[in-house]
């Protein structure tokens, strides 16, 4: 059975303080894998696992300024508590750097900020 979380329940977080706004989170974690071969054989025996790479983007309405003050080489941590009902799982992402910041508006509508970020690690822990 797949597990729902809310985005009107769930709360997101730099350094522990609420970010206001905050209307989508994506994330993607990807690892490089190799695979190893017996000499004389062309069936893989066995794969050697590489670096690992984190990269994501928050999307906020308008701006924020505690997100603004990370642009550089600041360092931070940002924990997403996702929720809907009892069902709640925590992602952290750990040693994070502003990679960029996106602003757009349009007509009739309101401006969303997009900053992407970089990651050491991300751990999901479902409680």
């Amino acid at each position: 059975m797949a597990t729902l979380f809310a985005a009107n329940e769930s709360t997101v977080m730099i350094d522990g303080e609420a970010i206001e706004g905050v209307r989508a989170v994506d994330y993607r974690k990807q690892q490089s894998r190799e695979n190893i071969y017996a000499l004389g054989s062309a069936e893989r025996v066995g794969m050697v696992s590489g670096e690992q790479v984190v990269e994501g983007q928050l999307k906020v309405a308008s701006t924020n300024t505690a997100l603004d003050a990370k642009l550089g080489d600041n360092q931070f941590q940002i924990t997403a508590q996702l929720q809907h009902g009892e069902t709640t799982m925590t992602v952290t992402f750990d040693e994070c750097y502003l990679m960029d910041k996106e602003f757009s508006i349009g007509v009739g509508g309101v401006g969303e900020a997009t900053y992407r970020f970089t990651a050491t690690r991300v751990r999901e822990e479902l409680a």
